[in-house]
């Protein structure tokens, strides 16, 4: 296991199930991984960025290679391409035109990452750089880093926590890819909300998620059954926001990993299935003062509160600028779907307290008072989704938003409130007409995303489904 290699004592080890399959060592330095590297405990070092959708895009490479050369290349299409990886028109970053050139992968080493679900393996997430050395402002992470700076040049840091949920399925990936929608096998067939018999039938695959996560240094708070069949969540513990959202990818990818070792399925999409709720990724975020290490929301740390000025502006600001910043939220096609009356997904734009049914959810007390938005699907991208979330309060903050009034009762039925959008051409049109939206973003990541989701809802429109193959084929 450690064969010649001497721990020092402010590392954290964990053993998965009791064998070497995963050694786990949190709080990792590159100094650290040289030495597991030279000791063979670790021989792949995946080097990986968020593309546009969200998913580790990258290198394994072996670990000699790693620690000879630490930064690769990458093809520039792969911020332009569709999620099939199809090469699209009509991008600044690559095209045809320009010859399709190389980023560069920059790896952070405070990200390092020792996965329990892959035998001597390190993940190390890496920020893009174009030929010129500069770096890609369209690229996630990019985009969230100068939303983080933005909020530590006005004295806060960003915290936030995912509460991703999704549904599992007794299938594997390749016949879901071959046999569609119509062999999906649900794991259970009934609602498993809270239900601790019910999700114990899952839990030889639910638990060893729980457990890799953790023991990878990403903490997990919980899981839970949720509303639709077959459907869960778990809950990953609070960080700050750029931590939080690479915790994020690398946790759909080992709960993905896991459920295929398994010959399971796992799907984030917002809404798979029209007969079952959708799937979210609620959003908890507060200001955390650099100074005193506070919460910048809460006035009295002991007390119930309406909250700081600081958490009106910010709550104003999000709930000012949700539909445009929607995108970001929603960043697909099916993302819209999940919008519907009674399905514990807000429809229209309000806030409350722990009120369900509205789009921001004020949650906690003391040092945990904090916002939750529920805008988000499971299929957004945290980055983004967190980059949006941060605009807009920081905004809200600085130009001194009114908070509306709270809603108080159901907002699915209120038509006084604002809808969200109704579809990606909506949201795409709404962000690309955004002034704001500009200012805090820039042109280069607005035009980049809005031609990424036109180009989406163009294909969509043009496929004939199986809905209106059985609605119409005989009847017209």
């Amino acid at each position: 296991m450690l064969t010649g290699f001497r721990v020092p004592a402010n590392w954290r080890i964990w053993i998965w199930h009791g064998s070497n399959r995963g050694l786990c060592i949190g709080h990792l330095t590159f100094e650290q991984l040289r030495t597991l590297i030279q000791d063979r405990t670790i021989e792949t070092v995946i080097v990986a960025f968020p593309d546009q959708f969200g998913q580790l895009m990258g290198k394994r490479l072996t670990g000699e290679y790693f620690l000879e050369r630490q930064e690769v290349e990458c093809c520039n299409y792969l911020l332009t391409t569709d999620i099939e990886m199809n090469p699209q028109a009509g991008f600044a970053l690559g095209s045809w035109e320009q010859g399709y050139g190389d980023f560069t992968l920059v790896p952070d080493f405070s990200t390092i990452t020792l996965p329990a679900w892959l035998p001597g393996t390190a993940i190390v997430i890496a920020d893009l750089q174009d030929r010129e050395g500069n770096e890609v402002e369209q690229s996630p992470r990019a985009v969230l880093k100068r939303q983080c700076r933005k909020a530590a040049e006005l004295g806060y840091e960003v915290m936030m926590a995912s509460e991703l949920e999704f549904y599992l399925f007794a299938n594997r990936y390749d016949d879901v890819r071959t046999d569609g929608s119509r062999g999906l096998r649900r794991v259970n067939t009934g609602a498993i909300d809270y239900h601790i018999l019910g999700t114990q039938y899952d839990e030889d695959i639910i638990g060893k998620i729980r457990k890799a996560i953790s023991s990878s240094g990403i903490p997990v708070e919980s899981s839970k059954g949720e509303t639709g069949e077959g459907q869960y969540e778990i809950a990953l513990k609070y960080a700050p926001a750029l931590e939080m959202a690479d915790r994020h990818i690398i946790y759909k990818y080992g709960a993905k990993s896991i459920a295929a070792e398994a010959d399971h399925s796992i799907t984030f999409m917002a809404k798979y299935s029209d007969r079952d709720a959708g799937s979210s990724c609620h959003i908890h975020c507060s200001l955390q003062d650099r100074r005193s290490g506070r919460n910048a929301f809460c006035s009295d740390p002991g007390k119930d509160q309406e909250g700081t000025s600081v958490f009106t502006g910010f709550l104003g600001g999000l709930h000012a600028l949700a539909a445009d910043f929607c995108l970001f939220f929603a960043p697909t096609v099916n993302s819209y779907k999940r919008y519907s009356p009674g399905s514990f997904a807000p429809t229209r734009i309000s806030w409350d307290f722990d009120n369900r049914t509205t789009s921001f959810r004020v949650v906690g007390e003391g040092p945990s008072f904090r916002i939750e938005n529920r805008l988000p699907g499971a299929d957004a991208n945290p980055y983004l989704a967190y980059a949006a979330t941060i605009a807009a309060g920081l905004c809200g903050i600085e130009k001194g938003i009114e908070l509306p009034p709270r809603y108080s009762g159901n907002a699915y039925i209120d038509r006084t409130l604002h809808h969200v959008p109704l579809d990606l051409k909506s949201a795409a049109d709404i962000m690309d007409q955004s002034v704001i939206g500009r200012d805090l973003f820039g042109d280069a990541v607005i035009d980049h995303y809005v031609r990424q989701a036109r180009l989406e809802a163009e294909k969509y429109a043009a496929v004939v489904g199986e809905w209106e193959l059985k609605r119409y084929f005989e009847k017209i």
